[in-house]
């Protein structure tokens, strides 16, 4: 299997996710994220462990101590996780909520309703609590979402990854809600970035160069 077609089948999969996430209930997205917490608290070694592997590369190819700090996965980088997404449950669901109303000249009252926006693609760097991070905000606001971290990170994001997969899972919602781009090719941010039937919006977290080539492209 191609790149091309591991990544346009993943959005095609996200694609169905999100349709299915639109009828979902608040209860089921909010026990998700507790068990997606839960599961991040009894993987935590196994997180650390699969971070090391990072952080032994990372060095390995002379990233700096600073690139290395942010990488890093510690027993609070865990925690930050885990009251994040007990911290995202906790919020009032957005979805189907109703902004501002205003009425028009001709007495026709308008308003504004909170939907999902369907697939999010995002790119980010170096530190992997973000998989866990974007993952919880995007599922809470009924959105699915395409994961791409920065390839010093691989092995911790596919990690949390795994913890969220079966979280979800738990919850009766699709596995493919959230899905991690499992390459370090990076070909992989172009692939997604050409998918404009498929993605709907793309979000890029990083430096001056990841926003650059994502607005270039």
């Amino acid at each position: 299997m191609t790149l091309e077609s591991t990544i346009k089948d993943m959005a095609k999969a996200a694609r169905e996710a999100a349709k299915k996430l639109v009828r979902v209930s608040t209860g089921q997205k909010n026990a998700a994220l507790l068990s997606i917490a839960a599961g991040l608290e009894e993987e935590a070694a196994f997180i650390k462990a699969e971070n090391q592997k990072d952080l032994a590369r990372a060095e390995e190819m002379g990233l700096s101590s600073a690139m290395l700090d942010r990488l890093a996965i510690e027993d609070t980088t865990i925690t930050s996780m885990v009251n994040g997404l007990r911290d995202v449950e906790a919020l009032k669901d957005p979805v189907a909520t109703m902004g501002p109303t205003w009425i028009r000249p001709n007495g026709l009252q308008i308003a504004r309703m909170r939907i999902p926006l369907g697939v999010i693609g995002i790119i980010y760097e170096s530190r992997p609590n973000v998989t866990a991070d974007a993952a919880d905000l995007c599922l809470k606001s009924g959105n699915a979402t395409i994961l791409r971290g920065g390839s010093e990170a691989i092995h911790s994001n596919k990690a949390i990854a795994a913890c969220i997969k079966t979280g979800l899972e738990e919850a009766g919602l699709p596995a493919e809600a959230v899905q991690v781009v499992e390459t370090t090719d990076r070909a992989a941010v172009g692939e997604l970035l050409r998918l404009k039937e498929s993605v709907d919006v793309i979000i890029p977290r990083g430096g001056k160069s990841l926003i650059e080539r994502i607005t270039n492209e």
